[in-house]
């Protein structure tokens, strides 16, 4: 069995089960009578939705600069995977607020998105999500051409709006989000020395 089949047949369908293993806790978790999910449930549902939707998003970010300084090619054979799952965490953390949470009354989402506007950000991070999972098949990249790859580089935006989502929402120890937006400035940096590098701006 070469590496291509390797990767096919065993090592991606283990990374979708180790993918899944967040929302199956939440089910897990859920289905214990003895309050598996805390005292306030919805909102732990939320924060792990919410909180995995923005790891798979660094993480699906940090493939190609991974692949790039280690020259382990294969890595990009998870990326497209991994961007799914970012968008499949944030999907669910947008419906569990708005099914769980506001039990689909439009008088209350409306009265929640005014009085907390870090929603609206989420709601555009979903949106380009949407839109770059749509068009992740193969055949969307060959239709679209130079315009997947500009709508793809929308990623970072995803990552930067989901960064400023969550530091708006929270109270006081904004510890967590910080360390988010130390890894997303990381991956910016890199990119742009990466560009600067390739188009010979580099200082000699």
């Amino acid at each position: 069995m070469n590496t291509l089949e390797q990767i096919r047949l065993v090592w991606k369908p283990l990374a979708f089960m180790l993918c899944l293993m967040p929302a199956a806790l939440v089910v897990t978790d859920a289905m214990q009578t003895a309050g598996g999910l805390g005292a306030n449930p919805i909102e732990e549902v939320l924060d792990r939705f919410g909180n995995w939707g923005l790891r798979f998003t660094m993480i699906a970010l940090a493939v190609t600069p991974l692949r790039q300084l280690t020259g382990w090619n294969w890595l990009a054979r998870f990326r497209r995977m991994l961007g799914l799952f970012a968008f499949f965490y944030v999907l669910m953390h947008f419906l569990t607020w708005l099914v769980l949470d506001q039990g689909l009354l439009w008088p209350a989402i409306v009265e929640d998105i005014g009085e907390r506007p870090f929603i609206t950000i989420g709601f555009i991070a979903l949106l380009l999500l949407t839109a770059m999972a749509v068009t992740s098949t193969n055949g969307m990249r060959r239709r679209l051409g130079r315009r997947w790859q500009q709508l793809h580089y929308s990623a970072y935006a995803v990552g930067a709006l989901g960064v400023w989502h969550y530091w708006w929402q929270v109270k006081a120890d904004i510890r967590e989000p910080l360390i988010y937006a130390a890894i997303l400035a990381v991956l910016l940096g890199y990119r742009v020395w990466q560009r600067r590098q390739r188009f010979g701006f580099s200082e000699a």
